[in-house]
């Protein structure tokens, strides 16, 4: 079996499991934020049952309105809030909280081997403790918070293996656009996505995150790293109960196995509007931009604000735009004060943002008017996704956006540290 197999056949108490089957499966973890929740909730009150399977199973983070942006948001925060105090449920308020997908693994809620569910795509970030995460809808939700259980059907995997050595300036960022360029947005469709390789080997966790978070950007069912050193010493001091482990198979079968030399690979930006849209730094040519947002559940950890840093540190902001920068939790937004980094990035010019997913989905904290261009470190550049219909997201590392945001164009880092 695959690693993705493994996972669910332990936890659908079955000795092997394929492609295809249908399976009830136990889950560890059911997730939900203050868009998804109160949908979720409403469902559950249909059912007919008083409390949810385990209190300490679930967790409920407002991260996307979150601080309350409108009186909608607040009402849509407060039902959550009463649901998860009147059932016990695990909680982050505002000024403790973080984007949902950077402060679980960060509490250490998720471990390997775990099966997360959750209202939300990117759940396939918990694909890089070797999890099996994934997103669901808000019916599932439900009945998952009643019942403690999921049925779904087991995905073929996909192996992708990474041979060379990254660039200076190349990470998972650009190791997930290529691919998604590669494959296209439906290349993994309701597949699972094994990330091998010495080249994603060598990534630090925090790149393993942006590339298991987004798997569903290539229709992905999850995006899952097999556990090494680097996890374990990541889970090491966060986890608060025991986790099991697994591995693929030697003789596991996958549905295609694609490979990829990328020691040459430059950092790659996604152009409009989608995110298999995808270019070489070398090739994007003159594009003048509005603003620049580094952050989210792809890419505000503090290994990607250190990146940003490298750039941004002792330069200006051009006058032309606005840079905003999101740490993705309170706990990085902390470590980035006490590095120094939270000082580089306002005497350059940019505003640091509480911890939110806002501007991502066209929320807050940076919608794009009419003719707007942006180049963003998160994870999807449909049509009006970051405001209006007629603005337009460029999808980068943040090395590539904090070096956009000085030179007032989609620009290589090289141009600033030459």
């Amino acid at each position: 079996m695959t690693l993705a197999e493994k996972i669910l056949a332990a936890n659908s108490g079955k000795e092997k499991v394929s492609p295809g089957e249908f399976v009830n499966v136990r889950v560890d973890v059911v997730l939900a934020n203050d868009i998804t929740a109160p949908l979720s909730i409403k469902e559950f009150r249909k059912l007919g049952v008083d409390k949810v399977f385990d209190p300490e199973k679930i967790v409920m983070v407002p991260d996307h309105f979150c601080p309350n942006k409108d009186i909608l948001s607040a009402e849509q925060a407060k039902m959550m809030k009463q649901f998860v105090q009147e059932q016990g449920l695990v909680y982050f308020e505002v000024g403790r909280m973080g984007i949902e997908h950077v402060l679980l693994p960060e509490q250490g809620l998720v471990l390997p081997g775990d099966v997360v569910i959750g209202a939300d795509s990117h759940t396939c970030t918990y694909g890089a403790l070797g999890a099996f995460g994934t997103g669901m809808g808000s019916t599932d939700i439900a009945v998952a918070m009643a019942t403690g259980e999921i049925w779904m059907k087991v995905p073929p995997t996909i192996k992708f293996v990474y041979h060379g050595k990254l660039g200076r300036w190349v990470g998972g960022k650009d190791l997930i656009l290529y691919t998604i360029g590669d494959i296209g947005v439906d290349g993994a469709l309701y597949s699972a996505m094994e990330f091998v390789g010495e080249a994603v080997d060598a990534l630090p966790m925090d790149g393993r995150f942006t590339m298991s978070n987004m798997a569903i950007e290539a229709g992905g069912k999850a995006g899952i790293f097999r556990v090494d050193d680097k996890t374990q010493k990541y889970v090491k001091d966060r986890a608060k109960r025991s986790y099991q482990v697994y591995h693929p198979d030697e003789d596991a079968e996958y549905t295609r196995i694609i490979e990829y030399d990328v020691s040459k690979l430059e950092p790659q930006v996604a152009f409009p509007h989608l995110p298999s849209n995808v270019r070489p730094i070398s090739h994007v040519g003159d594009i003048k931009i509005d603003q620049v947002v580094i952050g989210s559940c792809t890419n505000g950890r503090l290994d990607d604000l250190r990146l940003a840093a490298k750039i941004l540190k002792g330069g200006k902001v051009n006058s032309g735009l606005r840079c905003i920068i999101i740490p993705g939790s309170q706990q990085v937004y902390l470590d980035a004060l006490h590095a120094g980094l939270v000082d580089a990035f306002i005497r350059a010019g940019a505003v640091v943002s509480t911890p939110t997913c806002g501007p991502c989905l066209g929320g807050y904290m940076g919608v794009l008017a009419a003719g707007e261009r942006c180049v963003s470190t998160t994870n999807r550049n449909f049509i009006g996704r970051m405001g209006s219909p007629k603005s337009e997201v460029y999808l980068a590392n943040p090395a590539v956006a904090a070096a956009s945001a000085v030179l007032g164009r989609i620009a290589s880092p090289e141009e600033i540290t030459k």
